[in-house]
C-alpha cells in the first residue's frame, strides 16, 4: 500500500488493532477525482469510508437559494464518512473534491461484513465519530460565545493541528472566501482580521494560503 507510511500518521489509524488496518486496507480501493468533482451530496445512500491521501475535500452544503455552508476542508490523512456506517441512513452533507485528490475508498459492504464478524471493532470506529463530535461541539460553543477575531485565531489552530489527524502545520492551504464560510463571517471582516494578524506579524498571508509565522501569538489571540 503506497499510502501506508501516511496513513500512519494519523491519530486515528495509527491506533487501531494492527488486524483492523489491515482489514481496512484489504478492503480498499483508490479513488481519484478531479477538482470539483462529487464525491456525494446530502442524502445519498451509504457508500462507505474514505482517507484522504492526496489533495482535499470540501465538506459542507448549498441551501435551495444557492447559499453556502462550507463545514471543513479535510487533507490527509483524514477518515470521513463513518456517521452513515453508524445509522445506514443518507449522507448529512456534500464532499466534493477541492482540486486533484486522492482518497482510500472502504466500502459498505465490506465494513458491515468486517464489523458482523467483529463485533468489537465498532469501538474503534466510535472513537473516530466522538472525535468529530467533539470539534462540531467546541465549534458550536465558538459561534456562540466568541467574537470574530480569536473565532478566526482558533479555526486557524485546529486546521494547522490538522483536527486532530496528522502531522501539524503551519502553511494553511486556505482561501480567505473558505475560512469565512467556515465561520460563518463575511468576507470583508475575514479579511481585515487576517490583515490586522499579519500587520503583528503573527501570520503572513500568499494567495491560497496562511502561513502562521508566531503560533504563540496566535494561541494568545485566539484565549481573548
Amino acid at each position: 500500500m503506497p499510502y501506508l507510511l501516511l496513513l500512519r500518521t494519523g491519530q486515528w489509524f495509527s491506533h487501531l488493532p494492527p488486524a483492523l488496518q489491515d482489514e481496512l486496507l484489504r478492503s480498499a480501493a483508490l479513488r481519484r477525482l478531479q477538482g470539483g468533482e462529487r464525491l456525494f451530496n446530502r442524502g445519498d445512500q451509504p457508500c462507505g469510508l474514505y482517507a484522504v491521501v492526496e489533495g482535499a475535500m470540501r465538506v459542507g452544503a448549498v441551501s435551495v437559494n444557492g447559499k453556502e455552508a462550507l463545514l471543513t476542508l479535510v487533507e490527509p490523512p483524514y477518515w470521513f464518512g463513518e456517521i452513515s456506517l453508524f445509522d445506514g441512513q443518507p449522507r448529512t452533507h456534500d464532499a466534493f473534491a477541492e482540486g486533484p485528490t486522492v482518497l482510500l475508498h472502504v466500502p459498505q459492504p465490506a465494513l458491515t461484513a468486517l464489523l458482523q464478524r467483529e463485533p468489537a471493532y465498532w469501538r474503534d470506529f466510535a472513537l473516530l465519530m466522538s472525535q468529530k463530535l467533539r470539534l462540531a461541539f467546541i465549534a458550536l460553543e465558538q459561534i456562540s460565545l466568541l467574537p470574530a477575531a480569536p473565532r478566526l485565531a482558533q479555526r486557524l489552530l485546529m486546521i494547522a493541528d490538522n483536527y486532530g489527524e496528522g502531522d501539524p502545520r503551519r502553511v494553511l492551504h486556505l482561501a480567505q472566501e473558505q475560512l469565512a464560510l467556515m465561520l460563518a463571517i463575511s468576507r470583508q471582516t475575514t479579511n481585515q482580521i487576517l490583515n490586522d494578524l499579519q500587520a503583528q506579524g503573527i501570520v503572513h498571508l500568499t494567495y491560497g494560503e496562511i502561513e502562521i509565522v508566531d503560533l504563540q501569538r496566535l494561541r494568545e489571540v485566539a484565549r481573548h
